[in-house]
């Protein structure tokens, strides 16, 4: 049986929660592997919406296992929180349901005031985190100071390892002027958390090998986009962790054979939460009427999405970096009604014409867009199901698009509902 990885190849908000569902039904289990909760995708079926940050977008079906992997680092509060509001909606969650990696590291609360310190005391040149601690987590985390899932549940190792831990953060946050950490307070919140969430502790990488073995199909699921990989992104303006497909292998602990197909999603357009290079942004009318239109604003945060023209070379970029083979196009019907549409083809910088984002962040300030101009269309896409219900130009500009991309349109989205989605290739027929 194939396996599906799904990555944004983007800069992430690429609409990833609807398509990880619609190909959750053809899969059975469906495996979160890197990020935190400042992941958010938003789920639209018949009248409910659901908004996830930690949990995999498959939650939402019956009958799937849904796998939180070892390269999530889950504050334990936060999943606490999300499953009691999935419960209110009708969704059963038990630890039959959700598996979290032992070996997870955790998100503590001071995790997240260190994160926002520090991005204040960067003022104008502050990366855009969320805010929500994940950065320092991983950076436990690779320090090898972590407090992990597995350890909640060893009083002593506990011990042992908080003093290890707040030798470290007493010390920076009495270097930032705040006060030392409330030790006593910390370890009973622990001890409350702990009986909540460690129910779903498992190995999962022997749960997900004996499924493989099984011939179970297994829906790898990325956050945020691989253009915020913290090796192959708009560095330092990144996330924490790798959101290339590549680590889907590590994060879950299978091996690289298990990734399988790779799908990429991307919109039609292009999108940016935070700080960082756009070389495509559009600061005018026709970015605000982006953003109206395809309702730009974070699920986790709320903030305001900067919008402009797609870029192919960024999304060919991330294609041939992930390994994706083909992509699902998502909210073409947020381009309907403009008389024309540009297409970045290549960028222009220190006075000559490149195919790829510059490492560097003075280059990566210079670049500008080089564009190609396209025929819009007046007809709907909204809700289209075929290719028969695209307008001649709609389907042009995706077909142009694949061109510049080298990749293929696997799956086409019309809009939020789950059934609005085009099949042209099923990725777990591979």
């Amino acid at each position: 049986m194939a396996n599906v990885t799904v990555v944004g190849a983007q800069w992430g908000d690429e609409g990833k929660g609807k398509i990880v569902d619609w190909l959750s039904e053809r899969a059975d289990i469906v495996v979160r592997f890197q990020g935190g909760h400042n992941a958010g995708h938003t789920l639209v079926i018949g009248n409910q919406v659901y908004k996830l940050s930690l949990l995999p977008s498959g939650v939402v079906r019956r009958g799937k296992l849904s796998v939180i992997g070892n390269g999530v680092v889950v504050d334990p509060w936060a999943l606490t929180a999300e499953i009691e509001g999935l419960r209110k909606q009708g969704v059963a969650i038990s630890p039959e349901t959700l598996k979290v990696a032992e070996n997870a590291a955790l998100i503590l609360p001071f995790h997240g005031e260190i994160d926002r310190l520090r991005e204040a005391a960067r003022g104008d040149a502050k990366i855009g985190t969320t805010g929500r601690g994940i950065g320092p987590a991983y950076e436990d985390k690779v320090a090898r100071r972590a407090i992990r899932l597995c350890d909640l549940a060893e009083p002593a190792t506990l011990e042992r390892k908080l003093d290890e831990l707040l030798l470290h953060h007493n010390a920076l946050r009495r270097g930032l002027g705040h006060p030392e950490i409330d030790r006593a307070a910390l370890r009973k919140a622990m001890d409350e958390i702990a009986p909540k969430v460690l129910p779903f502790a498992a190995p999962v990488w022997e749960r997900l090998d004996e499924a493989r073995r099984a011939g179970k199909r297994i829906l790898f699921e990325g956050a945020q986009g691989t253009m915020l990989d913290v090796d192959h992104g708009t560095y330092p303006f990144v996330t924490s962790s790798n959101t290339a497909a590549a680590f889907a292998a590590v994060g879950s602990g299978m091996g690289p054979s298990a990734i399988g197909y790779v799908l990429g999603i991307t919109k039609a357009y292009t999108t940016r939460v935070g700080s960082g290079p756009f070389p495509t942004e559009l600061n005018d009318s026709i970015g605000k009427t982006l953003g109206e239109r395809g309702k730009e604003f974070g699920t986790v945060t709320g903030r305001p999405r900067r919008c402009g023209w797609f870029d192919a070379v960024m999304v060919r970029q991330a294609i041939r970096v992930g390994g994706i083979r083909g992509i699902a196009l998502t909210k073409l019907d947020v381009l309907d009604g403009f008389d024309e549409l540009k297409v970045c083809t290549g960028y222009r910088c220190g006075g000559e014409t490149v195919q790829h984002f510059p490492a560097g962040m003075a280059r990566q300030a210079e670049v500008t867009p080089v564009y190609e101009t396209m025929s819009g269309w007046q007809a709907s896409t909204k809700g289209a199901r075929s290719w028969a219900d695209l307008p001649a130009e709609a389907v042009k500009y995706i077909r142009r698009i694949e061109e510049l991309i080298a990749a293929p349109v696997a799956l086409l989205s019309t809009s939020p509902e789950r059934d609005d989605t085009i099949l042209v290739h099923d990725p777990f027929a591979d």
